[in-house]
């Protein structure tokens, strides 16, 4: 009952080429393309240029003694 049928639809798309006609909505749709196409090398871009992070979780903390043992007498 609320929702939009396809008639709607339909007669929404027609009003809308009527008023700007096909070249400027064919227009307008490049533009959109090229700016989607465009946001998604930038972020594919900014994805591959990142540099590898570690985790905290990977980095052990050691103290490093040297012991020296005494040889066994043969």
């Amino acid at each position: 009952m609320g929702g939009i049928s396809i008639w709607q639809l339909v007669i929404v798309l027609v009003i809308v080429m009527l008023l700007f006609g096909t070249k400027k909505l064919r227009n307008i749709g490049s533009d959109l393309g090229g700016a989607v196409k465009g946001f998604k090398k930038a972020v594919t871009d900014e994805e591959k240029n990142k540099p590898i992070e570690k985790d905290a979780s990977d980095v052990i903390d050691a103290k490093v003694e040297k012991v020296e043992q005494e040889k066994p007498k043969s």
